[in-house]
């Protein structure tokens, strides 16, 4: 058994393992498995704290907010990028970390290696090498734009997730209960995201996911392909009635479309 907390470590093993070997990822503990040692009503009672501060082990058994905030500024100031800077030559780790937050502040939104570059005063090749480097360490993950047959979706772009939400709130310094905060959009969307990822990783499910778009800005958050059937989910922090786009009614049609909020979320990851 050979375990590492990045593809680095795993790469260190001397002799190639192709076709010798099974791969397991080992997300943040997932809700489905949060959910055996809780009861529904403390999982709504959690929700927040878990949008917020993410559910590491580590924070998840802190006993105060106070200290879980303490340990994710600890870890991305000192532990988040040591495999990096330990395995790739990296001139100026902070490069890494401004990337790191010009993403945190784009959740949802898609990113361009170009547009990422002429914000950090960066090549096209940097970025998109340090971006290769941040999912190995399983910091972050894209999705990409879904198109079969309409010339004006948008698929060049990359939409970037992270596994955690603690991390990105961590990287932005707001450490706010969702009461208090503008960004409520972009963490539900990152937290069903990266739990629906989990869910179908655990379950073994065989699946494509991606977002859509198009030009004139209709889109929806997740298209899910398995065995050639599509499913398209649309991430509201509230309740509220949300139309499928007519464009993509028109190009796809028949392909189920669903809303997941907060009180209907549990479905969907668990």
């Amino acid at each position: 058994i050979i375990t590492g907390s990045s593809a680095f470590d795993l790469q260190q093993t001397g002799e190639p393992l192709t076709g010798r070997s099974i791969t397991y990822t080992m997300f943040p503990p997932a809700q489905m498995e949060l959910a055996k040692r809780e009861n529904i009503i403390q999982t709504k009672q959690l929700l927040d704290e878990r949008l917020v501060f993410g559910s590491y082990p580590e924070v998840i058994t802190l006993p105060t907010l106070s200290e879980k905030q303490q340990y994710l500024v600890e870890l991305i100031n000192t532990y988040l990028l040591k495999d990096i800077l330990a395995f790739e030559n990296i001139r100026n780790p902070q490069q890494l970390k401004d990337l790191l937050v010009l993403l945190a502040y784009q959740v949802g939104s898609e990113a361009s290696l170009d547009e990422l570059g002429r914000q950090l005063g960066l090549s096209k090749n940097t970025v998109g090498r340090y971006l290769d480097l941040l999912s190995k360490v399983f910091v972050i993950y894209n999705r990409r734009g879904y198109s079969k047959n309409l010339r004006k979706e948008v698929t060049k772009s990359s939409r970037w997730y992270f596994y955690d939400n603690g991390i990105r709130n961590a990287l932005v310094s707001n450490f706010n209960l969702p009461a208090l905060r503008q960004d409520m959009g972009m963490l539900w969307e990152n937290y069903i995201a990266s739990e629906r990822i989990k869910y179908n990783t655990y379950k073994h499910h065989l699946v494509n996911s991606y977002f859509w778009r198009t030009y004139d800005q209709q889109e929806i958050d997740l298209i899910e392909e398995q065995n050639a059937v599509l499913s398209a989910y649309e991430f509201k922090w509230k309740e509220e009635k949300v139309k499928v786009p007519v464009a993509f009614a028109k190009a796809y049609p028949g392909v189920p479309f669903s809303v997941i909020h907060s009180k209907n979320y549990l479905g969907f990851i668990i």
